[in-house]
């Protein structure tokens, strides 16, 4: 069987596919790409057991064959090589691949596609449409707070919850918590479920700024298919926490601040602060904001002073740099509005810019201060 193809064009579709592939393979033919030709069309795959995504092009093809290729080989090869026409000839028994450039001739040993991994299908399941860019924004918005911890499983990934026009992302790890809601959706869909971070981050780094996306989902995987790509994921199978219960819906202490500018001041006092507790304390009364920082093992100590607008009680209230830096970077308003009660109760950050499609909520877990 032979088939030919442009080595650039053969090189981007495979580096979509290639994210599924795992680390540490349990199965040697987790290691390759699976090639599926048929009337000049290539489909290529590739899966963790967990997660597969697959995508197509065409070819010109005599013939059809179904061969698992050996991923890390060819991806080095494509990548050495410049963009020109390249010529594959499998052989249909052996399954052996010998690939024919401008520059000279290569050949590795793949392996019968029929041992393969079975791609799940998208049985019984139901469907939402989406923009692209809403998805992607929402993704982006909120993995940062998905959790690392394995021994809590249902945080390594982050809640789907649909609702009729709207679609509610979250992501926790029980220190920092990201509520996004896509609104204006036009779907009619009520149910939940946890999709892992690995598929996130594929969808995040994958995802078209300009086309639709087709969700479909059953009791064990979601499908995500965008342009010629599917990924496939299989679902946490866990109770998500009630995140809404921990959300402080009493917050008579409302600080509005220049978001780039509480960014720089942390950035400098992070310097200062105790490397294992990352601990800064906003002290706000009178539209002033006082920060500061001390790492009293090597006596180190910072403060700085920021202009804002506050409604409230004066408040003393301690929260780790690292994640409310993260925060910050990860809201793109140019001024955020903190809310907060008491110095034991956790601190939400919002946007201070409306915006119709979307609302957004950060919430981070006060820290304790030294009276």
């Amino acid at each position: 069987m032979k088939f030919s193809t442009s080595s650039l064009d053969l090189l981007k579709h495979l580096q979509i596919v290639s994210g599924a592939i795992g680390n540490n393979s349990i199965l040697p033919i987790l290691e390759n790409f699976l090639f599926t030709i048929d009337d000049n069309q290539l489909n290529l795959a590739a899966t963790d057991l967990e997660t597969t995504i697959t995508t197509s092009m065409e070819v010109k093809a005599k013939g059809s064959i179904n061969v698992a290729i050996p991923a890390k080989m060819l991806l080095d090869t494509l990548k050495a090589l410049p963009d020109q026409p390249i010529h594959f000839e499998i052989d249909e028994e052996t399954f052996s691949i010998a690939i024919t450039s401008d520059y000279g001739k290569y050949r590795m040993m793949g392996e019968n596609g029929q041992d393969f991994p079975r791609i799940p299908l998208a049985d019984d399941t139901q469907e939402v449409r989406m923009p692209s860019i809403d998805l992607n924004r929402a993704i982006s918005k909120s993995i940062f707070a998905v959790s690392k911890d394995e021994l809590r499983q249902s945080m390594t990934g982050a809640n789907f919850l649909l609702e009729p026009q709207k679609i509610t992302i979250a992501a926790t790890d029980a220190h920092k918590l990201v509520k996004f809601e896509l609104l204006e959706l036009d779907h009619d869909v009520s149910t939940s479920f946890i999709v892992p971070k690995k598929a996130l981050n594929l969808l995040k780094n994958g995802l078209p700024k300009e086309d639709e996306v087709v969700l479909s989902f059953n009791k064990t995987n979601a499908f995500f298919n965008f342009g010629k790509t599917n990924l496939v994921c299989r679902l946490i199978d866990a109770a998500y926490p009630n995140y809404e219960s921990v959300i402080p819906t009493e917050n008579p202490n409302k600080m509005v601040i220049d978001r780039a500018d509480f960014l720089s001041s942390l950035k400098r006092l992070a310097i200062y602060a105790n490397q294992s507790t990352n601990r800064v304390v906003l002290k706000i009364n009178n539209n002033r904001l006082t920060l500061s920082t001390e790492d009293t093992d090597f006596l180190n100590e910072a403060k700085e002073v920021l202009s804002c607008a506050y409604e409230g009680s004066p408040l003393k209230i301690g929260f780790n740099a690292k994640f409310l830096m993260e925060m910050l970077s990860t809201l793109d308003s140019d001024e955020i509005k903190m809310e907060m009660s008491t110095p034991s109760q956790s601190g939400i950050l919002l946007p201070v810019n409306d915006d119709d499609k979307e609302n957004i909520l950060m919430l981070l877990v006060s820290v304790f201060l030294n009276r």
